[in-house]
């Protein structure tokens, strides 16, 4: 490592932490890099449901228990990516064992022990989760993106994970994320879901405001 490289890290110390995405490999042929440039880590896939929880019950943390250790070891904090996805999840979460979709009190309840599972594991050890992610449809005339997530559960598990995430960990950071959202019309509809959930929090959960904090 050439040590005359500004460290990007302490540049923009004060503004905004600067971030990379690891994997198994990368975590330890970069380290270098990574420690001298970046204080903040993501797991590129390995904390994605399917790789956490590829079986009903069964969780396999290897990996992100390894991604804490070095960042605590290295004082960098690390952002959790991600709680509920449409890509990325395992069958299982959507159906039963005939292979045919479940009722959506099921679906909830299996959301909500992914969840709960996952960030109380590592609650005051990650300081910010991407609970949902890109929910949003690319098409101007839809809103939301057609998954079976929306399909069983209706557009209410979106603030509900937002809501089970806070209960895990009420320090924790909440993030919705997804791309191009630089894009006017995506844009306005991510706005859109955002002060929609506000609303609903505000309704169904009893709190002034949504644990969606950050998008």
């Amino acid at each position: 490592m050439n040590n005359t490289i500004p460290q990007l890290q302490k540049v923009f110390q004060g503004d905004f932490k600067v971030g990379a995405a690891v994997n198994k490999r990368t975590l330890h042929s970069a380290r270098k890099l990574i420690t001298n440039q970046f204080n903040s880590l993501t797991a590129e896939n390995e904390m994605k449901p399917a790789l956490l929880q590829p079986n009903e019950g069964e969780f396999d943390f290897t990996f992100s228990d390894h991604l804490i250790d070095f960042a605590n070891h290295n004082d960098i904090s690390v952002r959790g990516h991600t709680l509920v996805w449409h890509n990325q999840c395992p069958d299982w979460m959507f159906k039963n064992n005939q292979g045919t979709l479940i009722d959506r009190t099921t679906l909830l309840n299996r959301m909500d022990k992914h969840i709960e599972t996952v960030v109380s594991r590592y609650a005051g050890q990650i300081d910010s989760w991407d609970v949902v992610n890109e929910a949003i449809a690319d098409d101007e005339d839809v809103f939301l993106r057609n998954s079976q997530w929306l399909e069983l559960a209706g557009e209410n598990f979106i603030e509900r994970a937002f809501h089970v995430t806070h209960e895990a960990d009420p320090k924790a950071t909440l993030i919705y994320n997804d791309y191009n959202e630089s894009d006017p019309m995506k844009r306005d509809k991510i706005y859109k879901l955002a002060k929609a959930s506000r609303k609903r929090c505000a309704n169904t959960w009893d709190r002034n405001a949504s644990p969606l904090e950050y998008i």
